[in-house]
């Protein structure tokens, strides 16, 4: 369990990075990042592609997160368009 949580804070910091240039808070980032970890394993999962040990499940995560937000965004800017 400790180690999803600093996994997550890891992964949803660097996908803040990425996507914004800062992170978004502590609870954001773990939030991010766990959510990450779930879009990513099941995205890259379908892919043939799995992360192994802490860095394979930070980059998992981090991309997963990184789709999360893209996702998120993407709604947020098409609101209202048919």
């Amino acid at each position: 369990m400790l180690v999803a949580i600093i996994v997550g804070i890891i992964a949803g910091f660097l996908a803040g990075r990425i996507m914004n240039g800062e992170g978004y808070g502590i609870l954001m980032d773990l939030l991010l990042g766990i959510g990450g970890g779930l879009v990513g394993g099941i995205v890259l999962g379908l892919l043939g592609i799995s992360g192994h040990g802490l860095v394979g499940s930070v980059l998992v995560a981090t991309f997963g997160a990184v789709l999360l937000i893209w996702a998120a965004r993407w709604m947020r800017s098409n609101r209202g368009t048919p």
